[in-house]
């Protein structure tokens, strides 16, 4: 996800440059009658209000770089969540909502919207009860289940053409992202939680160091110390925003990085895997095989 983030930081750098505020600029990536895909570059920041939005569609957002807060009003009014890299976005039809970036600047997201019936439609086949509100959480935090979803993401976002119209793989890839979102949201409805702005800006700036320098050695006292907690009140906070504990989170943020360089980039895969901060080969090896159920040579060879 190297190229996908350093764009996004000279995205953040090009608008502090020019003092300008910030902004959501939307490229569109593929689009039906009833569907669409969106890359969706945001590069707001501390300084900028958030304003209350409507999920005009069914949306599903993969995170692919940056963090920022998301908030849903109506039965969700007055909670939030901390979305990270790796982590699926959710949003029901004509819910409102907010995102904000009170403690650190920018995002980029992979964004799905589906008409209403066209969900509904694509549950039905699948099987999944219909609902009028499809989605009972407001994410699905970047756990294993998650990390061949954005990969796939990722590949596909970096090997884009630009094409706004008939992209068949873009629609199978939606409505195959569209049935698990919905099988793994039903098994994620958050506890209520009331976090302090001050844990989520500490949490986040140890989540940023995470991104920018994967080949560091990001032990638990490290992230704590960064982020000025004790590394018990870190641990508990850190998971509890992102659903993980840090060392879950690292792992997982390597792997995922290491996979998509695997596959986009000609380069060894000791090489690779010392650089996104794998010391063994033999672990990389294993750890990437049960991420993402094969050898990560072959991910390498058919890349190329």
């Amino acid at each position: 996800m190297a190229k996908i983030a350093v764009e996004l930081e000279r995205a953040v750098a090009g608008r502090y440059r020019t003092g300008g505020p910030g902004r959501l600029a939307a490229r569109s990536i593929a689009q039906g009658d009833e569907w669409s895909v969106q890359d969706l570059l945001c590069t707001s920041g501390p300084q900028d209000p958030s304003f209350e939005e409507q999920h005009s569609r069914v949306s599903i957002a993969i995170v692919l770089a940056g963090t920022f807060q998301y908030r849903a009003s109506e039965e969700h009014k007055g909670t939030g969540e901390l979305m990270t890299p790796g982590s699926l976005l959710l949003g029901n039809a004509g819910q409102y909502f907010e995102c904000g970036h009170e403690h650190a600047s920018g995002d980029r997201c992979l964004s799905f919207k589906y008409s209403r019936d066209y969900f509904q439609r694509i549950l039905a086949d699948a099987g999944v009860k219909r609902s009028d509100r499809v989605f009972r959480a407001l994410r699905v935090p970047a756990r294993r289940e998650v990390s061949e979803i954005a990969l796939r993401a990722c590949n596909r976002l970096v090997g884009s053409t630009g094409r706004t119209h008939g992209s068949p793989s873009w629609e199978e890839f939606g409505i195959q992202l569209a049935v698990r979102a919905v099988q793994l949201a039903n098994g994620a409805v958050p506890e209520a939680r009331a976090e302090p702005p001050s844990a989520i800006a500490r949490v986040t700036r140890a989540l940023r160091m995470i991104e920018n320098d994967l080949g560091a050695e990001l032990t638990l006292d490290r992230l704590a110390l960064e982020s000025k907690l004790s590394p018990y009140h870190f641990l508990r906070t850190f998971q509890q925003l992102t659903g993980l504990t840090p060392h879950q989170y690292v792992r997982r943020t390597r792997l995922r990085e290491a996979a998509v360089r695997l596959s986009t980039q000609q380069a060894k895969v000791l090489d690779i895997a010392l650089d996104c901060g794998f010391g063994d080969v033999s672990n990389f090896n294993r750890a990437f095989r049960n991420e993402f159920g094969e050898n990560p040579r072959q991910l390498n060879q058919r890349g190329h």
